[in-house]
């Protein structure tokens, strides 16, 4: 077994803990395991440790519960993926608030190309429904990731009508991966992972309680490029979401409801104060998002046999050809997170770039090298 893996579960696991506070134990002890290995007396001095949190580090309790945790998960087929590992979503390795650690199990890639998150009332009505089979319709071409909660109304309606178009769905759960919540939706759950799958930040047997569902919706709205609000009281978890998107400079659409409908409140209060864009069909996603159906088929880059000269390129245009020859064509954010540039200077850099003739500018916000 991986000690450096089984020490980052248990740190996961003690009380008090956070996603914060284990990102801190590792930056200054240098790994997990090297945070059991450091004396009680070095840890306090840690910000954000007490006493009981370093007497619970020390004890290593909590390594007993993490080869549990670990044999739970081979038991589910469920991977466990910290945010240093390569298939942790991007996207929500960017978020400030992202989860240390996630619980996944399926099949479909957590870095989609592109992923579009829909999220609504439980109490949907046909309108909410039928809008919903046309939106998922409408993205099919595009080949898109479809993520949601998995609860009902809305968000089961945009996981089935995904399988039933053939498109992966995600569905984050503000429970363990053995608990599925609502139970009703198990079946669905089933097919989910084999075409798409289910994710969650909750240990094993934790119970579907209130508090957890606003966290599972910063998840949500971090996994995804856009989110789409179909029907909405003035207040609810959708409306969370839209503002927690909003917080990560995503971009939020909704769709209009009749004046006077209580669940067409809440998508028109989020147009009216400009905290979402008006979709009225996908042809407004793809304005707003610079998405086309080209880039979907698009993968070589051209002129592919020209050779990288690099003494022709200052340092940080080399950071980001060097990434772009690890991964090509690549998102803007994804972009910005591997090079750790800020977004005004990536953006003169890629102009700069584009000039040169070594990047080419893709629908949807990707870049891809057109060097060798």
């Amino acid at each position: 077994m991986n000690q450096e893996r089984l020490s980052f579960i248990a740190l996961h696991s003690i009380s008090g803990v956070g996603d914060y506070l284990l990102k801190q134990l590792i930056s200054y002890c240098g790994s997990a395991e090297q945070v059991f290995k450091t004396p009680k007396g070095k840890l306090m001095k840690i910000p954000g440790v007490g006493s009981v949190t370093a007497d619970a580090i020390v004890s290593e309790k909590s390594i007993a519960h993490a080869e549990k945790e670990i044999k739970k998960a081979e038991k589910h087929n469920t991977e466990i993926l910290f945010y240093t590992d390569k298939k942790y979503p991007a996207r929500l390795k960017k978020i400030e608030d992202a989860p240390a650690l996630i619980y996944y199990q399926g099949n479909a890639d957590l870095n989609h190309a592109k992923t579009v998150g829909i999220v609504g009332t439980r109490q949907a009505t046909t309108y909410g429904k039928e809008n919903v089979e046309r939106i998922i319709e409408e993205l099919a071409p595009h080949q898109a990731l479809i993520v949601s909660g998995l609860a009902y109304g809305i968000d089961i309606h945009a996981h089935k009508q995904a399988l039933k178009t053939n498109l992966p769905t995600i569905g984050v759960m503000g429970s363990g991966m053995d608990i599925v919540y609502p139970a009703v939706h198990k079946e669905t759950t089933k097919k989910m992972v084999e075409h798409g799958g289910l994710l969650t930040e909750n240990v094993f047997g934790t119970k579907p309680d209130a508090h957890n569902f606003p966290a599972r919706n910063r998840i949500i709205a971090g996994l995804c490029d856009a989110l789409i609000v179909v029907e909405a009281a003035e207040k609810g978890g959708a409306l969370i979401t839209a503002d927690i998107a909003n917080s990560y400079n995503k971009d939020v659409f909704a769709v209009p409801g009749n004046l006077g409908v209580t669940y067409s409140e809440g998508c028109n209060k989020l147009i009216k104060t400009n905290k979402a864009h008006l979709y009225s069909s996908v042809k407004d996603l793809e304005y707003i998002m610079n998405w086309s159906l080209e880039s979907v088929s698009e993968s070589k880059p051209k002129n592919s046999s020209a050779a990288i000269d690099w003494e022709a390129f200052d340092y940080d245009e080399k950071k980001v050809l060097h990434v772009l020859k690890e991964k090509s064509p690549i998102q803007i954010d994804e972009l910005m997170w591997r090079t750790e540039l800020s977004p005004g200077m990536l953006a003169s850099l890629l102009l700069g770039l584009e000039f040169k003739n070594a990047v080419e500018a893709l629908p949807g916000k990707e870049y891809r090298l057109k060097l060798k």
